[in-house]
């Protein structure tokens, strides 16, 4: 396993990052848990969860998982929904009781994906003052935000951070072989937080397996891309030991790319890329769990 800093910090964190949705995929929760053990007995120290990830079962199973000492050889992140103080609370403390855990490493804002998503954040009485009476009360180390649909809604949260004087830890976003030719994370966001030193936390690499559908990329061609970029992690989702053993072998098998591979890779994408059609969280709303679920926000 290769391990980085996380962003300004003294944290070491794995490279790659074991995502939360697809814990909840497999149908018997035990095979769900048995992924997660796996992956951290081969080196994966990143976790990544949210509140809302089926239901809260992907929460419940990382808590299981979590136990017999296993909490402590990890690094920790969930994300929340709320959009105010008192929602955002209580989603903290009940990802805190499914997860079994007394604080987590890293909370994020999840889905920042609407141009006033930053200023329901900062507001007063917003998510903001939850994380903050959060990390006195020791529930939070870190705090970052993630988002999926517009390099743009990325850029205004770190205006108004800017403007509230407020450094983010973390930015999660898409980072991918054809996110490098629309509406780019890659290009627009992510020197920015290179700049502020803010971790950069890469998902969507396969874009949830719609990047393949193109047939002009491989799995491993798309996860030693986003290991190419100044990332702290890349979050791959894992609803099987075939896929954890591919993220695996991403690892063990990555070496630096220069810029004639890069260059390579991306000319076999462009063409694909351009629509955004292999990218649908960008260009449509069936990522957009907030949006479905308007009562999540509070």
């Amino acid at each position: 396993m290769i391990y980085r800093s996380f962003g300004r910090t003294s944290e070491k964190v794995s490279a790659i990052g074991l995502g939360g949705y697809h814990i909840g995929h497999p149908q018997d929760p035990n095979e769900g848990i048995r992924i997660v053990r796996s992956a951290i007995d081969r080196g994966i120290t990143f976790m990544d969860n949210c509140w809302d990830y089926n239901d809260g079962e992907s929460e419940r199973r990382m808590g299981l998982a979590l136990g017999d000492g296993y909490r402590r050889k990890v690094f920790l992140m969930t994300k929340f929904d709320g959009r105010t103080k008192n929602s955002t609370a209580r989603q903290i403390d009940e990802s805190l009781r499914r997860l079994q855990t007394d604080r987590v490493d890293l909370i994020q804002f999840h889905e920042n994906i609407r141009m006033e998503d930053p200023d329901r954040f900062f507001a007063p009485g917003g998510s903001l003052e939850a994380l903050m009476d959060g990390k006195k009360a020791g529930k939070i180390r870190y705090i970052g935000f993630t988002g999926h649909k517009d390099p743009a809604v990325h850029l205004r949260m770190l205006e108004v951070a800017a403007a509230h004087g407020f450094l983010f830890d973390s930015c999660q976003m898409p980072l991918n072989p054809m996110d490098a030719h629309f509406r780019s994370f890659t290009q627009q966001v992510m020197p920015k937080l290179v700049d502020r030193g803010i971790a950069v936390l890469g998902m969507k690499p396969m874009g949830d397996g719609n990047l393949l559908k193109s047939g002009v990329v491989t799995p491993l061609e798309c996860l030693h891309y986003a290991l190419n970029l100044p990332v702290s992690v890349v979050i791959t989702g894992c609803e099987s030991m075939e896929r954890l053993d591919q993220a695996i072998e991403a690892a063990r098998t990555f070496r630096p790319m220069d810029k004639a591979q890069v260059s390579a890779l991306l000319s076999k994408t462009r063409a694909a890329a351009m629509t955004g059609e292999y990218e649908p969280f960008k260009t449509t709303a069936v990522f957009d769990s907030t949006s479905k679920n308007p009562q999540w926000m509070g």
